[in-house]
């Protein structure tokens, strides 16, 4: 059965596991580039990982280009290497809508009814009627200030640093309404772990237990043996900001997504749930980037959808190509169009060839 029952615009299809190659659950297959996709290449990975790193972009810790399920090219900064993890921050968002995925599978969420969020449940609180699809698609219509540099007016430093730390998703629920539900695009963390503690209530446990969930329903099945999620004193995952992992476990990742939710034939998200996942949802004129669910979409050319993270995270899938591309970093905000630009860049390498 179809993980949502509402219509999706034409999307591109999403390639199979090419015939003959392995699973990357254990380890990685390798293939070769073509001489003609390394003469585009090398170039663009020599000018991010020159050092001094380049000022426009900032340090590149890790690269990876994943094409037709095996890697085609990877490359560290000096101090790291495959075994290195590398901070998530808000690709934690799109782990987070897998697991969320993974519920609606077993029948314990509907994404379409009222998020369960405890503090909205008074008769007379307008919120209680915002779903966990509208949080999904950043279209609550809450108040948040999404700043990552100046904390005296940043909820996301104070949910993470400050005040809010200790339980995220209560500090997010204090967030007022300013717009009418599904009416107004904001991108928020704090929308993400609301989210993320409407997983855990959904399964019934938290904390310990339900990290032990997200190992055995997500990521023993990929392999992803790094990933460490982290939680806050009041046991929710904090799924708008802290998964740890190394480059090649966000590229299992990635791939997960790019195969349709299936791996080695085992059906992790449900039917149609990437296709939700990269369903766009309306966004001011003024975002560079389109929007879907918890992913971004077309920084890499038109049917392209990522995992972004702060700093320059990036878990990029291009399915007319069959490629994922990695790149974990630090490379403050003022570089991030740079950055995504060399993304977009680096698949274009494989364009053609």
């Amino acid at each position: 059965m179809p993980a949502t029952d509402k219509p999706r615009q034409s999307l591109p299809p999403l390639p199979p596991q090419p015939s003959g190659v392995p699973w990357p659950t254990q380890d990685w297959p390798e293939g070769p580039l073509t001489s003609e996709v390394a003469a585009r290449l090398t170039p663009l990975l020599n000018s991010a990982f020159s050092d001094p790193a380049p000022e426009i972009m900032g340090e590149t810790h890790a690269f990876l280009a994943v094409q037709g399920g095996r890697i085609v090219a990877e490359r560290y900064w000096t101090g790291f290497d495959s075994e290195s993890t590398h901070h998530s921050w808000s690709q934690a968002k799109s782990i987070t809508q897998a697991l969320i995925g993974i519920l609606l599978r077993e029948g314990k969420i509907d994404i379409y009814a009222p998020a369960d969020v405890p503090e909205w449940q008074s008769l007379d609180d307008p919120r209680r009627a915002i779903t966990l699809d509208q949080l999904l698609r950043m279209s609550s219509g809450l108040k948040f200030a999404e700043d990552y540099v100046d904390a005296g007016v940043s909820d996301v430093i104070e949910m993470l640093f400050g005040s809010g730390k200790e339980d995220v998703a209560a500090y997010a629920a204090k967030s007022p309404l300013i717009h009418p539900p599904g009416s107004f695009w904001r991108y928020s963390s704090g929308t993400s772990n609301l989210v993320a503690r409407a997983a855990a209530l959904g399964l019934g446990a938290s904390g310990e237990a339900f990290g032990a969930f997200m190992v055995r329903e997500l990521f023993d099945p990929l392999g992803m043996r790094s990933a460490q999620p982290k939680f806050d004193k009041a046991g929710t995952f904090i799924g708008s900001s802290f998964c740890y992992c190394t480059a090649r476990d966000f590229a299992r990742f990635g791939l997960l997504y790019l195969r349709d939710g299936v791996w080695d034939g085992r059906r992790i998200l449900p039917e149609g749930w990437v296709d939700y996942a990269r369903t766009p949802t309306p966004v001011p004129a003024t975002e560079r980037l389109g929007y879907g669910a918890h992913w971004w979409l077309g920084m890499a050319g038109p049917g392209s959808f990522s995992a972004n993270g702060y700093e320059g995270q990036y878990t990029v899938l291009v399915p007319e190509l069959d490629l994922v591309l990695v790149r974990n970093g630090k490379s403050p905000d003022a570089q991030k169009e740079a950055v995504q630009n060399w993304m977009g860049e680096v698949a274009e390498c494989f364009r053609g060839a």
